[in-house]
């Protein structure tokens, strides 16, 4: 008997583990590093029957939203390329895979698999998905295992799945979401079996039609910022009158801590990652440098400063030295610890809009009038050029966090926070001839749900 991927060509993020392949997390400090073990993702992909082709571009370390902060340069976006003739071929204008995910859905767009193994921490699943015109999920914090990813941010990495369809990301998904006990984040399976009996009554039919009775569908106001290309909203707002010619209802709703969402990962995210890597030091693990000619280290901090600040990216370094200040003990209750309190304000913000409760709360409890998915775009625009808007053009940008790189992050960051489900689906092309994404969002453990609303746009669409 077949087994059930036995069909699918799978790529995976560089980030995550494989015995067959090296895995360099596209860092000079990893550059030959070949994992004794695969991930327990790999694993799974590998006993379901799936083909591992190989391992994808991504920015270092998963650090960066345009898939320019990579050793071995950056991803060219397929989607023009792809589909030019020929004759215009090699003039078309090369833009960003989007990132820090851009290997894998460039590779799926450029049709080299069938689906591809990312990595979310901020939005680097569905960013790319968005701007290569693939499918993209970012399931629920804990629901697929992390168990031989490198670790970016813990408490927000989280591995997906990208797909030219939302079917293919559903096969796989299926096959990736079960307990793994080597992970300690991982959610039980009595966490699992409530949130899914909490959703049935909300998700729509699986038959051919794609009628959304009685689905009510958020749409967050604080998800139209002055960046936000005017053609994305034209498109959005397509998908929303078809939505609602098939039965959904449309409810604004507010998500006011939105506003924070981006300062407050930030600080979160490089503190994690400063602590994750402080392990590549040369001595127990990673690339050692060579001393410079006449130079002999008297000390392993010699050794540790030298390979660290040779074998790191500019952008890896940047947020090591940003993680590392949050944490010392006069910046802590400033900024960590601040974060961590608008992080719990946008989580009790989302469980104060969906009508379906948290089953993670001691006590849940949710609006009778509330919605069931959230919609809003994937990003604030269709892919920039390469070079154009990412690391290179602002280097010397003081304020970093105000560039257009990371703004890409303000669409994605909140659900990440909140550890929630997130599908970017294609919904069209902006006046540029680019593809636009929008994204689906639920309630903890409610990614079959997201799946089927997806469905549905991938159908009205």
């Amino acid at each position: 008997m077949p087994s059930s991927l036995s069909q699918l060509r799978v790529a995976v993020k560089d980030n995550i583990c494989t015995s067959s392949f090296t895995t360099t997390c596209s860092s000079a400090m990893l550059s030959h590093y070949r994992s004794p073990f695969d991930a327990t993702v790999v694993r799974l992909l590998r006993g379901a029957g799936a083909h591992v082709i190989g391992k994808a571009n991504c920015d270092e370390f998963g650090m960066g939203s345009l898939n320019e902060h990579s050793v071995h340069g950056p991803v060219t976006n397929p989607f023009q390329a792809h589909n030019a003739t020929d004759t215009v071929r090699d003039n078309v204008e090369r833009r960003s895979a989007g990132g820090s995910s851009g290997g894998s859905a460039a590779s799926v767009a450029a049709g080299m698999c069938d689906a591809a193994l990312g990595t979310d921490t901020g939005g680097s699943v569905r960013l790319p998905a968005s701007y290569c015109g693939v499918v993209g999920l970012k399931p629920s914090y804990g629901l697929i295992s992390r168990w031989g990813v490198i670790s970016f941010a813990d408490s927000l990495d989280c591995v997906g799945v990208l797909g030219k369809s939302v079917d293919t990301v559903k096969q796989v998904f299926d096959i990736l979401s079960v307990h793994d006990p080597r992970d300690p984040t991982a959610a039980t399976h009595h966490l699992r079996e409530k949130a899914r009996i909490a959703s049935d009554p909300c998700c729509p039919t699986a038959d051919c039609s794609p009628s959304l009775q009685g689905l009510r569908i958020g749409v967050p106001q604080e998800y139209f910022p002055s960046e936000l290309e005017p053609s994305i909203v034209h498109i959005l707002r397509t998908v929303l009158r078809r939505l609602e010619a098939v039965g959904a209802s449309l409810i604004p709703v507010n998500i006011p801590a939105t506003q924070f969402a981006l300062s407050a990962y930030y600080v979160i995210a490089s503190a994690e990652a400063s602590s994750n890597l402080a392990r590549f030091d040369g001595v127990r693990y990673g690339f050692r440098a060579p001393a410079p000619s006449g130079v002999t280290p008297t000390k392993s901090s010699d050794v540790y400063a030298l390979s660290r600040s040779k074998s790191f990216g500019n952008e890896v370094q940047k947020r090591i030295l940003l993680g590392t200040y949050a944490l010392t003990a006069d910046a802590f209750d400033n900024y960590f610890l601040q974060a961590q309190r608008v992080r719990t304000h946008i989580k009790t913000d989302f469980n104060k809009v969906f009508r379906i409760p948290s089953v993670q709360l001691a006590s849940p409890s949710s609006p009778e009038a509330g919605v069931d998915v959230l919609l809003h775009p994937s990003a604030i625009r269709t892919a920039p050029p390469l070079g154009g808007s990412g690391h290179e053009a602002s280097t010397d940008d003081d304020s970093a966090l105000g560039s257009s790189e990371y703004l890409q992050d303000v669409m994605t960051v909140p659900a990440s926070l909140a550890g929630l489900p997130a599908l970017s689906v294609p919904a069209g092309l902006g006046t540029d001839g680019w593809p636009v994404g929008v994204s689906v969002v639920g309630q903890w453990g409610c990614d079959d749900l997201v799946l089927r609303v997806g469905e549905a746009i991938e159908k009205l669409c």
